[in-house]
């Protein structure tokens, strides 16, 4: 018996599956998906299974598998024709495709092999004993016993762990070892069912199990969508079958994991990034077990390996955290849909504000549309617009007139407030009011940002920290100044005009510790803290009753960033960070500063007004040829060298000019938005077009020619969320 592997190198030219020899011993245990262990060269590696022959026809000697890893395939059927398709639309490399479907410790790495966690028990082995022989300690251990079938034994270890062990010797009582669960499900307070609305009743109508089509569920903030999402659950588990719901990881809040668990106890499993690898392991073999039908989760749970689909909900879809940013650089919905194509099904893909080229789909019929336009409680905020430039001439550079006032107001109701500057740090740069120097990041060359509550400076994209500096190391002057703001400083700002009020501030600086994240919503959640500061992380997914009002400092900072998207963006922010206000009984409201307040972004999410935003975009977009009236594909090349990155960008986009294709447009060559990363310099090329088909096949003959070549990183993402 011979088989094919597929196994991880660093050398891109090998690409290709291995033959190797099954050892008699080991025939039994082989099947296509799992993981061995093999020789290679000097090395020992793991690899994946991907073909079993019975003979083998080369003229060279073949070496045999050392051993086998997994007892059951980590990659069935269905997985293993999944990263077909996505080697395929990514032009990633098969493996790649494959690892980025498995938690680590499925992953065919070396080294990444994670314990299963075991918990000792204690059960009854013979429960006819003689009263007379047991000791007052050794009765209360078997009173402990009697109203279970097992106990752990830490619990009766804590009563006497000398008479425990008496116990077990004398065939009383038995010691076992079962496996358990990193993550526990905690009990929840069953919920009783909600009302539906009529609107909620006519989307539950309008979608339709057991076929494969894609809905695009606009929902207004606070419209219900997740009522909805529960109930086609409930109808896809009494036909016997699976759902997989996909939430943003910033979304991915304990309040939307708690709602779920309440109404579905014992039948979900979580996956997403705030796990351990130990937890993510834990969770996946739930899934295969068959022991949950239900898997909620950030971009990869759309892997989850579930064989038994019903539906697959995208909420939020609107998120680019749905798009992986590095190889293979595949978007969830994609997978949704190929997914859902393969198990003839519904993906229901929601949103308050949906990606304009979901919504230019749904109105073209290529999705059906369904919409929830009024809230289930309150309605909509009020939104207040500020010009800030006003407001400096006053003396206000941080709170407007009008937020303070607001703000003020809510506190003395005893309600609470939710403050959006998407920017952490204290500020965000230093520089010499003399001679002009800023302090960069020597990796990538960007503005270092002052963090506060360690007093350093910190590069936001490669982790480089410093202490700050005094004098310019330029001219020598003393004067080196602080601008801008960021999260740090807007508490500490806080702190001092509202002495009374307890301020919270989330970030990333804030969560990075285990549980962090949940301890802080709780403790907002029973009005522990008057005042929520954060960035975007608290635009979405939350919930609370006594928020009354959201203001957004710096509210048309993202118009900033040059890209096509920007305006979208801010749109998306603003009206989801509204949301958040007015949710239950009480009256919610929305101040919105910026300098440009007129954009039509910003009054359009003033006026909670997505379809006229929707025209306004796309008049702009048709104009200026970008999506969805093309597709987008944009080729990266890095090198450590600026002159060689540069030259190489040249050569590119010459050959993509010199070719005059039909329906192609060729952008370039340029510098990313962040030229320099990590001491890697990075030049783009984009490509405009209509079709795959278009470009597909000359793409593949560039990235052969750069497969081998050390001093150039070549990459391609189509349709790119950042550039």
């Amino acid at each position: 018996m011979f088989v094919q592997v597929l196994v991880e190198l660093k050398a891109k030219q090998l690409a290709q599956t291995f033959t190797y020899r099954v050892p008699k011993s080991l025939e039994n245990e082989i099947e296509v998906g799992e993981r061995v262990f093999i020789p290679f060269g000097h090395q020992q590696l793991e690899g994946f299974i991907l073909k079993i022959d019975t003979n083998f026809e080369g003229d060279y000697e073949v070496k045999e598998i050392i051993s086998v890893i997994d007892a059951r395939p980590v990659l069935n059927e269905e997985l293993l024709e999944l990263g077909i398709y996505l080697s395929k639309k990514t032009m990633c490399n098969l493996i790649h495709a494959y690892q980025t479907m498995l938690p680590t410790a499925l992953k065919a790495k070396k080294n990444t092999t994670i314990s299963k966690k075991y918990e000792k028990y204690i059960i009854w082995e013979n429960m006819n004993y003689d009263e007379k022989t047991i000791t007052p300690v050794g009765k209360q251990i078997l009173a402990r016993m009697d109203s279970e079938e097992k106990v752990p034994k830490k619990e009766l270890v804590q009563i006497s762990a000398s008479a425990l062990q008496t116990l077990i010797k004398h065939h009383i009582l038995k010691e076992v070892e079962e496996e358990i669960y990193r993550r526990k499900n905690k009990m929840r307070e069953v919920i009783t069912k909600p009302e539906l609305r009529e609107e909620q009743k006519v989307v539950l109508n309008q979608i339709k199990l057991g076929i494969f089509q894609p809905y695009l569920l606009h929902g207004v903030t606070g419209s219900g969508k997740t009522e909805v999402y529960m109930r086609l659950i409930e109808q896809v588990l009494k036909e016997g079958k699976e759902a997989i719901v996909l939430v943003p990881e910033i979304s991915l809040t304990p309040q939307l994991i708690e709602t779920f668990e309440a109404r579905f106890p014992d039948q979900i499993a979580v996956l997403h990034s705030r796990l351990s690898n130990g937890e993510k392991y834990d969770e996946w073999r739930k899934i295969e077990r068959k022991e949950v039908p239900i898997v909620i989760g950030a971009r990869s749970a759309i892997f989850a390996p579930l064989t038994n689909l019903g539906i697959i909900i995208v909420d939020e879809e609107h998120s680019t955290t749905y798009k992986q940013e590095n190889t293979p650089r595949y978007h969830a919905i994609d997978i949704a849909l190929w997914r859902a194509k393969r198990y003839q099904i519904p993906v229901i893909l929601g949103s308050a504000t949906p990606s304009i080229e979901s919504y230019a789909r749904a109105k073209t019929g290529i999705y059906t549309l369904c919409q929830m336009q009024h809230r289930t409680g309150q309605n909509l905020p009020d939104v207040t617009l500020v010009d800030m430039k006003d407001e400096i001439r006053k003396g206000n550079s941080i709170l407007s007139e009008l937020l303070y006032q607001k703000i003020e107001e809510k506190l003395d109701k005893k309600e609470q407030v939710i403050l959006l500057l998407n920017r952490r740090g204290y500020t965000t740069i230093h520089t010499c009011k003399n001679c002009g120097y800023t302090h960069k990041c020597p990796a990538c060359d960007i503005p270092l940002i002052y963090h506060q509550t360690k007093n350093q400076m910190q590069c936001h994209y490669c982790g480089y920290t410093t202490s700050p500096i005094e004098i310019c190391p330029k001219c020598h002057n003393e004067g080196m100044q602080q601008y801008g703001m960021g999260t740090e400083r807007l508490e500490q700002y806080l702190n001092v005009q509202f002495p009374k009020a307890n301020i919270l501030r989330m970030d990333n600086d804030t969560t990075t510790k285990k549980g962090s994240h949940e301890r802080m919503i709780e403790d907002f959640l029973s009005q522990k803290y008057q005042i929520l500061i954060g960035t975007q992380m608290i635009a979405k997914g939350l919930n609370f009753p006594k928020v009354t009002l959201v203001g957004v400092v710096n509210g048309d900072s993202t118009l900033n960033i040059p890209d096509f998207r920007s305006a979208e963006r801010t749109f998306d922010l603003l009206s989801q960070v509204a949301g958040r206000a007015g949710r239950y009984d009480l009256k919610g409201e929305v101040i919105i500063q910026g300098f440009h307040i007129d954009h039509y972004s910003i009054q359009k999410a003033k006026q909670h007004d997505y379809v006229g935003f929707y025209e306004e975009e796309m008049k702009i977009r048709k104009l200026l040829h970008y999506s969805p009236y093309c597709n987008l594909c944009l080729i990266s090349l890095k090198s450590s060298s600026e002159e060689r990155a540069m030259e190489e960008g040249r050569k590119v986009a010459s050959d993509w000019k010199r070719k005059k294709l039909k329906n192609v447009i060729v952008l370039g060559p340029s510098f990313a938005l962040i030229p320099k990363m990590n001491h890697i310099y990075q030049v783009q090329v984009i490509l405009k077009y209509k079709k795959l088909e278009d470009i597909y096949e000359n793409l593949k003959i560039i990235q052969e020619i750069y497969r081998n070549k050390k001093d150039i990183q070549f990459d391609i993402d189509f349709n790119p969320v950042r550039f």
